[in-house]
């Protein structure tokens, strides 16, 4: 998923998307420690989408902190 279609989704969007993200990741690495993970590399991928859904919720974060 981009920053920019991240960016787009609402706050409330944000957080199911997190909390589902976090959910695919635990399933991954279960997949990998019991050697049944196809693609590694989709364990990189999913971390690096929490990363970019954690940036842009606290971007909106600071943003309503200087704002008031």
């Amino acid at each position: 998923m981009k920053a920019n279609d991240i960016r787009k989704l609402s706050t409330e969007e944000l957080a199911k998307e997190l909390n589902e993200l976090k959910s695919e990741l635990f399933k991954l690495r279960f997949q990998f420690a019991t050697s049944q993970l196809e693609n590694p590399i989709k364990l990189k991928d999913v971390k690096k989408d929490i990363a970019r859904v954690k940036t842009v919720i606290r971007e909106r974060e600071l943003k309503l902190e200087s704002g008031s």
